[in-house]
């Protein structure tokens, strides 16, 4: 179960990826004797006294935020490294921080075994005391300053939009006293969103944007996505979502278990659909061509494989998938 819900619920292109890698450096050491910055994360005001030294990554999408920023040696530890792949550049970068879990969030022996001073997570999941993870209140009592993706927290879960990424650059950038690093990538992640928003508001053109549907599938199981983060992405790639936060199943959560029937009725123009690896994603063509042949999207193969990780709170992927949904949908647009 917590293998789907990483997938849905956690929730880098080339083009991204040229426009940060050349920034990939170690940075600078800083005095440490710089004063405690006191930032507001998920309802509560978290203070970092003096730039942390001992980092930890609670997934491989935060652990890759925190490299990109030039903090490389300031990480004592990475987690949850089999849900997702680091990019080449910054694996290399990575290969000697030790890996505290592979599959899921590290326990709490683990996690403070490393006496980690500063802890980054993609949503609250990962501080879960029910599970065996160090709470926000236990890392407190040990002097852990812990901080989790805006669009990761449990009140924005439901709201959360790409730009949230942005907010925890700007937070990082002060915590760590990189604030140029940070600004740096806010810079190219807004300026590869309003490349998309100029090819897509042209390819449109005052007409209808096509309708999509997004899921996620686990054997016969559609997950359909209405909600959160993942809305925003599709509406920023220039996709008029057929589920939407105002319809009831999508009031507390924003994914929902859905009929084969409730989705057909939909009848969209494109389908977007996270998937963990090239046999997911042919598991979930396969299933997809043989349950809806006369489907819109799928008589038009117009079915668009998204990684899974992209969709994480607190990602670079979130800007990165826009761009790749948006060609999916307008092909044209975005041929040179």
């Amino acid at each position: 179960m917590r293998k789907t819900l990483s997938l849905i619920a956690l929730g880098v292109s080339a083009t991204l990826i040229s426009g940060c890698g050349s920034s990939v450096t170690p940075t600078a050491p800083v005095d440490n004797a710089a004063k405690a910055v006191t930032i507001t994360n998920c309802g509560r005001d978290v203070t970092v006294n003096g730039v942390p030294k001992a980092a930890v990554g609670l997934s491989p999408s935060q652990t890759e935020l925190l490299v990109r920023l030039g903090l490389a040696g300031s990480l004592v530890g990475q987690a949850q490294t089999a849900t997702a792949p680091l990019s080449q550049d910054v694996a290399g970068l990575a290969a000697n921080v030790p890996v505290l879990s592979e599959s899921g969030p590290p326990s709490r022996e683990k996690l403070l075994n490393v006496r980690p001073d500063f802890v980054y997570s993609p949503t609250t999941y990962e501080f879960t005391a029910e599970q065996g993870f160090a709470s926000l209140d236990q890392l407190q009592q040990a002097g852990v300053a812990a901080y989790v993706a805006a669009g990761g927290c449990r009140e924005r879960r439901m709201s959360g939009t790409v730009e949230d990424l942005f907010v925890d650059l700007e937070n990082l950038g002060r915590i760590f006293a990189v604030p140029d690093k940070a600004k740096a990538m806010i810079e190219q992640g807004r300026a590869d969103l309003a490349a998309v928003d100029k090819a897509v508001d042209k390819a449109v053109a005052g007409r209808a944007k096509p309708t999509v549907a997004q899921v996620f599938l686990e054997g016969t199981t559609v997950t359909a996505i209405g909600a959160g983060i993942e809305y925003d992405i599709i509406r920023r790639a220039g996709g008029n979502n057929v589920f939407s936060p105002q319809d009831p199943q999508f009031a507390k959560f924003f994914a929902a278990q859905i009929t084969p029937e409730a989705l057909a009725a939909k009848n969209p123009d494109a389908i977007v659909f996270a998937v963990n690896g090239p046999a997911h994603k042919q598991a979930t063509v396969d299933y997809l061509t043989r349950t809806f042949p006369t489907m819109t999207a799928v008589r038009t193969q117009r079915l668009i494989a998204i990684d899974a990780a992209d969709t994480y709170p607190g990602t670079l992927g979130n800007i990165s998938v826009v761009r790749e949904i948006a060609q999916g949908l307008y092909p044209d647009a975005f041929r040179s």
